[in-house]
Formats: structure tokens, C-alpha cells, sequence
């Protein structure tokens, strides 16, 4: 395990059981971004760094009881956190690391990733990863149920244009990475990117 892992483990087994009651209202805005990603019934879709789980609901309604819903979480605890909360029964959890899947190439219709960007280590791997796991046609939600000045703002830091969710950045990295940017919202209330696979 990496120094960076170690880190990320550190920083969300510390929160995990609390997780979910610092964010207590986020539920729709994680069922609409979802809504949004175009699963299909019976698809198959990751969460990927689901954390606690709370958008496993959502995709399991979007992809029904035929479809395969899978989340990866690189922290215990957090899975840990998922399975109390009852979301085991949404989708099967994996403990791995979004940058090293043990999926097959082209396995899956879709990921959604909530918040995962800013803890990859090297978010380049990481999204080539993510293609690489991602059929052609495909689809990448990155999402967070704030903005980015509203994150910031909580932080106690100003919005910068270094930052990897800001479109001038996001889009040549997932341009590079087998992705085409779709639409890019960020607005206090949500940030939301849509990626299609391209290949």
C-alpha cells in the first residue's frame, strides 16, 4: 500500500461513522445525478470510492433487479458504513482501489464517482483505469452535491483555477484519458460532469 492510500484510508476511517449524519440531505441530489447518467435496465455500473453508499439506491432503481451494481472503496470502515446503513443490499462491495479494478477490460455500462477525483493520487491512472473498465460508449459521472466554491468555501480556501474539477483542467485530462466531456455543471447546489467512453 502506498503512502497516498494510507493517507486516504487515515483521513475517511476517521469520519466514517459519521459520514452520512454530516451530510444528512444529500439522498437527491445523488438520485438525480444518477438520473442523469442514462442507465439502462439491466445495466451494469460502479460506484466508484462509494464511501458509505449512498448512491447504491439510486443505481440499483436505474439498472432494476436484472442489472449489476458493484461499489469499490479503497477504506474499510466506509464499506463497513455501507453495510450498516443496509446499502449492502443495493449492490455488491468490493474493497479496491478505483486506480487498480479487478474488473475486466470493457466490463461495465457506466461509473459514478462521487467526490473521488481530489483523492486520487495520480488522477490520470486513475480515470485510464476507469476507461479502461468502461465499454466504448460508456459513461463517467463525476459528481459532488456541492459546487466547486461552495466545497472550497468549506474548506476554508478560494476557488481556484488549479483545480482538477475547474472545465479547463477536466476536460484535456478526460480528453486524454479515453473520455469526452459531455456537459459540465458546476453550481452551488451540484457539480456534475458527464464523460462518454470514446473508442
Amino acid at each position: 500500500m502506498t503512502d497516498d492510500h494510507t493517507h486516504v484510508q487515515e483521513f475517511f476511517s476517521v469520519r466514517a461513522a459519521e459520514w452520512d449524519s454530516r451530510f444528512p440531505d444529500d439522498g437527491p441530489a445523488y438520485a438525480a445525478a444518477v438520473g442523469e447518467l442514462g442507465l439502462r435496465p439491466d445495466g451494469t455500473v460502479l460506484d466508484a470510492g462509494c464511501g458509505t453508499g449512498r448512491a447504491l439506491p439510486a443505481l440499483r432503481t436505474a439498472v432494476g433487479q436484472g442489472g449489476t451494481v458493484l461499489g469499490a472503496d479503497l477504506t474499510p470502515a466506509m464499506l463497513e458504513a455501507a453495510l450498516r446503513a443496509g446499502r449492502g443490499t443495493s449492490g455488491a462491495l468490493l474493497l479496491a482501489d478505483a486506480a487498480r479494478l479487478p474488473l475486466r477490460a470493457g466490463a461495465l455500462d457506466a461509473v459514478f464517482a462521487a467526490g473521488l477525483l481530489p483523492h486520487l493520487s495520480h488522477p490520470e491512472a486513475g480515470l485510464l483505469e476507469l476507461a479502461r473498465v468502461v465499454r466504448p460508449g460508456g459513461r463517467l459521472a463525476l459528481f459532488h452535491p456541492v459546487g466547486r466554491a461552495v466545497l472550497a468555501a468549506r474548506h476554508g480556501r478560494t476557488l481556484s483555477d488549479d483545480d482538477l474539477r475547474a472545465e479547463p483542467r477536466l476536460r484535456p485530462l478526460l480528453a486524454a484519458t479515453g473520455w469526452r466531456l459531455d456537459t459540465y455543471t458546476d453550481e452551488d447546489s451540484r457539480f456534475l460532469a458527464l464523460a462518454v467512453r470514446t473508442g
